[in-house]
């Protein structure tokens, strides 16, 4: 749905490249959890960007509640704040459950970063600043994803990704 509706516009060369690395957590306990966090973290960081442009961390067997995914999520973006990664990765996150804070639930933007299953994305700062540069105004993406997912209305967003539903 990301690529195809164009909802990341960086999203569709990468993919269309081969260099997206999408990766499987196989446990749920939180030391494999964190492991393979590093594990992929290194992973990616130990790649040319031409290679691996950025990776999918997907968690199938676990994280299905939505704030034990947001405990981690905080895990994992401390990690990159303590080994002075953060100006190098970025995370970006997604969930079938997503929910904005303060947004209604009912609210069609949560789809914006619903999925599957629960994904960390990494993304490398380099590459995300340089696609900016490009960027009029980047928070008009967001405002456009939500207009976009309004135009096609509940019941074909839900249809889209049925894992979403409310």
């Amino acid at each position: 749905m990301v690529v195809g509706l164009n909802l990341c516009p960086f999203s569709h060369p990468v993919v269309a490249k081969g260099q997206v690395h999408y990766a499987v957590a196989t446990g749920t306990d939180d030391g494999h959890l964190k492991q393979f966090y590093v594990t992929q973290l290194q992973y990616l960081l130990a790649k040319d960007e031409q290679q691996v442009a950025t990776s999918l961390l997907m968690f199938p067997q676990g994280l299905h509640d939505f704030d034990e995914f947001l405990d981690v999520l905080a895990w994992f973006e401390d990690l990159l704040e303590h080994v002075e990664l953060d100006q190098h990765i970025q995370l970006a996150s997604f969930h079938p459950h997503y929910q904005f804070h303060g947004v209604p639930a009912g609210d069609l933007s949560h789809f914006t970063n619903r999925a599957p299953y629960p994904t960390i994305h990494l993304i490398r700062q380099a590459q995300m600043s340089k696609v900016l540069e490009r960027i009029e105004d980047p928070q008009q993406i967001y405002m456009d994803n939500i207009a976009c997912l309004e135009e096609l209305g509940r019941d074909r967003v839900e249809a889209m990704c049925p894992w979403g539903k409310n």
